[in-house]
């Protein structure tokens, strides 16, 4: 069989369809039409403020991906955006994919990430340094958190655990449905003070301030408290080799005897190739970290080994996620 050009070209173009999709979501057509049922494009583009031919290009494009339906003018959700993409609903992303969106000007400057190695943006602008942004960014996390969470609570063992430590916990959403899952449970989220200022918010929102607090501060500096569990929750990826040392060595300090550990997080495995998500995913943290990238399986193991943890396992969690799960234990 002749090489055909087609697979090329269909990686050529694959930004038109994620265009289209952040720039419905940003419209609030998904919104809209999860509220008012099927709408003809008049009624659409007088709802959302919008051009009636502009509109017209993003819903018939909407519709050619299979995330509208359209049927005798009338514009309707289909199933999967009726789940996935209309807030209110348990399963909605539509706040989570507003971080690609935010990331995808950095792609574009993937070749000089390349040449110098150093970040397309600089971390700092939605950790803290742009409030705009780090807002964005918080509650993007936090509706990703709420879907990767909801799958992966299950799997982590906290019965009997009173004092948990959330490193690089974010908006503190994995705190808090691990403190409902575990009614014996309270947690720390260690995170930068302006993360820490929004998921204040989003905990007080949740009725959880009580077993859900805050610490500001810098987990590579700040000195971790004493618990009995620790969470790195989708933190790693964005730490250097040493670094992810140090700080497995300091969560071993901080827990109890028979204390537990937990981290989830991309991996690859020994080639760094492999699977491919993970090997893309680490290009995504590259360019908006200033250590970004994905590790093995296989070094996670050493690294906590190292640090001293025992029990270690280290597995993938079921589709969809494309995330692994690691667990050990202080002797």
């Amino acid at each position: 069989m002749q090489p055909s050009p087609q697979r090329i070209m269909d990686l050529a173009c694959a930004f038109y369809d994620s265009s289209v999709l952040f720039a419905a979501n940003d419209l609030g057509v998904f919104a809209a039409l999860s509220k008012s049922g099927p709408a003809d494009l008049q009624a659409l583009s007088s709802g959302l403020s919008c051009d009636q031919r502009g509109l017209r290009l993003v819903l018939d494009a909407a519709v050619a991906l299979g995330l509208l339906e359209k049927s005798g003018g009338l514009y309707s959700n289909a199933p999967e955006a009726a789940i996935f993409l209309t807030p209110g609903s348990p399963a909605d992303l539509s706040n989570a994919i507003r971080y690609n969106r935010d990331v995808y000007p950095a792609w574009g400057r993937l070749a000089e990430l390349a040449r110098t190695g150093k970040p397309a943006e600089r971390p700092e602008i939605h950790l803290g340094e742009d409030p705009a942004r780090t807002r964005a960014f918080v509650l993007a996390m936090h509706g990703r958190a709420l879907g990767i969470g909801r799958a992966l609570v299950p799997f982590l063992n906290l019965s009997g655990r009173e004092k948990l430590l959330d490193i690089g916990g974010g908006p503190g959403t994995y705190s808090v449905l691990m403190a409902k899952a575990n009614p014996g449970l309270s947690s720390t989220v260690l995170d930068l003070p302006a993360v820490a200022a929004v998921a204040e918010e989003l905990i007080a929102a949740e009725g959880m301030a009580d077993r859900v607090r805050t610490l500001p501060g810098d987990y590579h500096e700040t000195p971790f408290p004493a618990c009995d569990a620790v969470t790195i929750l989708g933190v790693l990826h964005q730490e250097s080799p040493s670094s992810i040392a140090s700080i497995l060595a300091r969560a071993h300090e901080s827990l109890a005897p028979g204390g537990v550990i937990h981290i989830m997080d991309m991996m690859t495995d020994a080639s760094h190739t492999a699977p491919k998500f993970s090997a893309m995913f680490a290009v995504n943290m590259a360019l908006t970290t200033q250590n970004g990238w994905v590790f093995s399986d296989a070094e996670l193991h050493s690294w906590l080994s190292g640090a001293g943890f025992s029990d270690i396992s280290i597995r993938p969690l079921p589709p969809p996620m494309p995330h692994w799960l690691a667990s050990a234990k202080k002797g």
